[in-house]
């Protein structure tokens, strides 16, 4: 399994989409759900049994330890981000 953070987001869901058409391995999207990320851009991927949705801030130390410690993804990718200047 891999995690991507930011999966919801314009980048991020194309990657997963992409992903999951090539590869057999799971991906875990873990997304903060601000005015960046959607779930609409993943509607298409519910009921695909590899793919799984945590609604989490990544700041969040002790809940992002959980899920590394539950799932031990094999990789990250990383696209979590603020999209505008004055956000970041």
């Amino acid at each position: 399994m891999i995690f991507v953070t930011g999966g919801a987001g314009f980048i991020g869901a194309n990657f997963v989409h992409d992903w999951l058409a090539a590869e057999r391995e799971g991906v875990l999207v873990i997304d903060k759900l601000t005015y960046a990320g959607n779930l609409d851009n993943l509607a298409g991927l519910r009921g695909d049994p590899r793919f799984a949705f945590a609604q989490l801030d990544i700041c969040d130390r002790a809940a992002l330890a959980a899920l590394l410690s539950k799932h031990r993804p094999r990789a990250i990718v990383h696209f979590a981000a603020e999209s505008h200047v004055d956000r970041s």
